[in-house]
Formats: C-alpha cells, structure tokens, sequence
C-alpha cells in the first residue's frame, strides 16, 4: 500500500515529496496514519512481533511452516497462510528444502536381521523405536567431521550423538551408548540403520544383543527406509552446516553441539509436551454440552 511505503521512508524523505511521486494527496495520507488502528491489525502486528523473535531465535532458518508450528504450540489462533502472508510481507524468508539423492554403498544384511520398522516412524511410546546413521561434516583442508546419531521416533530428540574424525564402529557404539544412558528402563528398543559396514559389524551386532536392542535394518538401496534420520540430517545441513565455514575440528563440533542440544532438541521437547497438553485437553472435554 502506498501509505505505508511513505509512513515507513518518512524519515529519509519529505512526506510531501513522496506523496507527488505515489500520486496521493498528503490529506489522504494523515487521514490514513491517524486512523484508529482496527483490532485485525493489532492482531496482525502481535502476530508478527512473535514471528519476528522467533525466525530470529532460529537463526532466520525456520519458514513459514514451522514457524506456524511453534504459534500454535503457545496458543497462538492463526492460519498456516497467515504467517505466511505476514512473512512475505515483513521480508522473513525460512531455508527451503532441496532434495538430495545419493547412492551409499551397503553390505549384506546379518543373518537373521529384518526390516522391523517397515517405513512406520509413529511410535506410541518413548524409547520403542530408534533409528540411526552417520553424516560428514566438511571441514577447511579436505578434512571431514563424522556425526552419528540415535533419533527416538517418539518425539523426535536426539536422544544419542558421537562425533568423530574417523568412521568407525566406535563412532556408532558410542552414539548408542548415550542413548542407553538416558533410558530409565531395559525394555527391548527397536533400533533401525541402513547396511553400512559399521552397523553389519560383528563387533555392532554383538553390542546390540548385549544391551536388549533389536536390529533392523533398510532394504538394498532403500533411503526412505531410514527416512526420519535422513530429514533430522537434512535440517542439520540445511539450516547450520551449509551455512557455516569450520576452520577446525573443533569449530565443527561445538557448532553442531549448539545445533542439537541448544536449537533442535529444546525445541522438539517443547512441541511433544504442547502436543500432549492439546491431547489431554481434548480427552478431558466433554462431547456433548448439556444446557
């Protein structure tokens, strides 16, 4: 709207001058500026203070998507094409998606090694269901960081994580082992991977069977088989490594630290507890209003 092009540049420009340029009459604009704001724009305007704190929080990653997620999470009654218009509008632009394919060498699966998770990611309960793999990080001097993690299909935390300069069985074992360490219970877990030699190791399969864990495995070829490590890997790349330049190892590793325990973790328990909250509420609600 032109009024607001002239309220916005009013500091760096005579209002009267600006007014010939747009071809509005100064009378219109002031009648328009001393207008009562309308009780839609101050919503649009609360609205778009919370958008602003959080694209900036996510280090101006999230879009309008999750961005909408996280509103509705704290109460906020919006639509999804709302916070998007008010977005567009403010010049707030997440990171998109951009599809990868990749072709990963695997090894014979295990004897008597299934795929248990069958492309279904729901679980009902924490600590049922993990899954698995490791990335690389590049760094300055052709150098790589490896990152393995253990993701609970749950709630989506990362519930295990080991970084290493070598892609090792330890990188694997020790990812899991983290996640051991925060399981209260010994209830057999699911714990699906691709067929990296890592995971087909004799040394893996021992380790797993020691500590109540059932392997599962991809099929040949088969990424959308681990889909929900391979989307967490996706977000990583795209709203922090990609966007980064590691001097050293030691660069990587605090960065990627930050990434998960500070940003994605924080905000994943955040939205499985508004989730539960919503779930009980609807529970709690009668179905029928009695008058």
């Amino acid at each position: 709207m032109k009024y607001r092009v002239i309220d916005r540049c009013r500091e760096a420009y005579p209002i009267r001058l600006m007014c010939r340029c747009l071809k509005v009459s100064p009378s219109g604009y002031y009648g328009w500026r001393d207008r009562p704001v309308s009780p839609r724009a101050r919503e649009n305007q609360h609205l778009l203070d919370r958008i602003r704190v959080l694209h900036e929080e996510s280090d101006n990653v999230l879009g309008a998507g999750r961005i909408w997620e996280d509103l509705r999470d704290e109460g906020e009654q919006c639509s999804l094409n709302r916070v998007a218009r008010l977005m567009h509008v403010d010049g707030l632009k997440g990171i998109p998606c951009k599809k990868k394919h990749r072709n990963k060498k695997s090894g014979p699966r295990p004897d008597n090694v299934e795929n248990h998770l069958a492309r279904d990611f729901a679980a009902d309960e924490p600590n049922t269901k993990w899954v698995t793999d490791i990335t690389y990080v590049p760094v300055v001097g052709g150098l790589w960081l490896y990152l393995c993690v253990v993701v609970d299909l749950y709630s989506g935390i990362v519930v295990g994580w080991s970084m290493s300069r070598c892609q090792n069985r330890q990188l694997v074992i020790q990812a899991v082992l983290m996640a051991l360490w925060q399981r209260e219970s010994r209830q057999p877990v699911i714990l699906h991977s691709d067929r990296g030699c890592q995971f087909t190791s004799d040394e893996y399969q021992r380790f797993l069977k020691g500590h109540n864990l059932t392997c599962s495995m991809s099929g040949v070829g088969s990424c959308a088989d681990n889909a929900a490590c391979e989307g967490f890997f996706g977000m990583l790349k795209r709203e922090r490594v990609n966007r980064r330049r590691y001097e050293t190892h030691a660069d990587a590793r605090a960065d990627i630290f930050d990434y998960i325990e500070c940003f994605y973790n924080p905000r994943r328990r955040r939205r499985k507890l508004e989730a539960l909250k919503r779930k009980k509420s609807n529970l709690t609600q009668p179905s029928v209003v009695s008058g």
